[in-house]
């Protein structure tokens, strides 16, 4: 006679995960409802890591908040303050010299490359590869050199101005900064190829936690995780700004190659493309980098006139767009940004569902959320 092993029972459980958890980018806090270790239901619960920053923006006038705006991103610094500049330059019609613009190029560049080098790096090491990450924080190191070169810091730069930059690039730059470029051009490919074919990190990475097209465009997802989806959209291309629109360079799109469009490898992969094309971005800038000024004459007490402006820019998270209202004073009325990781992570309940605790961890790192972007 054969007896029927009866269903083992199981019963759901709550985790807390974070919010000082190292693989959570930051103070995250997820809660975590589980059946054993798959995830049943992912909750986000943000506003650890909140400043106030948009509030502190209305006792400060315009220029001031230049350097609270690096803080608010603070891996691509450069990225923030020039489309928050650019917001008030658009406000107060304020006409930016052609040699800033090239400037603001090149420094939002080399603000990509620094930024997607650590995103991989760091998705690597936060699925169990630490050898890449301490590569990639080496190859960063190159271009902080070039930062602090141009203004004095190496993380939180204050160098973006309303109307230009603080400062023309220094004597020398340009050729310290192509041997950079060519440096990484010929390491970076010897890095991805390191982790890129590796089995071990495709089967952590291929197939979990896919995005639809459909879904990204719900979620209002943006930048290099929309274009792992399959959406073909780059607002430097799309929608130029500043000096975008002098340069030629390819927009890498996700086309599911281990498994299906909008996986957590594609969502990997489309970085490791960018940073080439950002490269090539910069040594066009370079190589036509015009004369004169490299910053407009603005107004010691800059007061733009009573109205409301809406930009958005290309960042390596994604779109960041800034809306600013003036009451006619040398100080906002209202500054409100929209940023790309906080739409990430709107999507989590939905795609994170059935993945397992150790892929959670792969989901994070592969939509390279920073979270002072989130809480602001």
């Amino acid at each position: 006679m054969v007896t029927k092993t009866p269903a083992l029972a199981t019963q759901e459980i709550f985790l807390n995960m974070g919010p000082q958890h190292p693989s959570t980018h930051g103070v995250l806090r997820l809660i975590l409802r589980l059946d054993g270790e798959v995830v049943q239901q992912v909750i986000p619960d943000i506003g650890y890591l909140h400043r106030g920053l948009e509030k502190l923006a209305e006792g400060l006038t315009y220029k001031q908040f230049i350097p609270y705006s690096d803080r608010l991103e603070y891996l691509s610094a450069m990225n923030v303050s020039h489309v928050y500049c650019m917001a008030v330059e658009k406000l107060a019609g304020i006409e930016v010299p052609e040699r800033a613009e090239h400037v603001r190029v090149i420094m939002a560049e080399l603000n990509r490359i620094t930024s997607h080098i650590i995103a991989c790096g760091a998705l690597a090491m936060d699925i169990g590869a630490f050898t890449p990450f301490l590569h990639s924080v080496i190859e960063r190191e190159n271009f902080n050199d070039l930062f602090e070169m141009t203004c004095g810091q190496r993380l939180t730069y204050n160098y973006m101005r309303i109307g230009g930059v603080s400062k023309d690039l220094p004597p020398g730059f340009a050729e310290k900064t192509r041997r950079a470029l060519d440096d990484l051009e010929r390491r970076w490919e010897e890095l991805t190829r390191l982790i890129s074919e590796n089995e071990i990190f495709i089967q952590r990475l291929a197939g979990v936690a896919p995005l639809s097209l459909k879904d990204a465009y719900s979620y209002n997802i943006t930048g290099a995780n929309l274009r792992a989806s399959g959406g073909d959209w780059d607002l430097r291309r799309d929608e130029p700004y500043s000096a975008y629109d002098r340069f030629k360079f390819d927009v890498p799109v996700g086309r599911g190659e281990r498994g299906p469009i909008g996986d957590s490898y594609d969502r990997y992969l489309i970085r490791v493309r960018e940073v080439p094309q950002s490269m090539r971005i910069v040594r066009q800038a370079l190589e036509g980098l015009p004369g004169g000024d490299v910053i407009a004459k603005v107004p010691r007490r800059l007061k733009p006139p009573v109205g409301e402006v809406f930009v958005r820019a290309e960042n390596p998270r994604g779109e960041m767009a800034v809306y600013l209202e003036s009451d006619g004073s040398d100080k906002p009325y209202r500054l409100k940004f929209k940023t790309a990781s906080f739409n990430a992570l709107g999507a989590f309940s939905s795609i994170c569902r059935g993945v397992m605790i150790a892929d959670l961890v792969a989901v994070i790192g592969s939509f390279d959320i920073v979270m002072p972007e989130v809480d602001r």
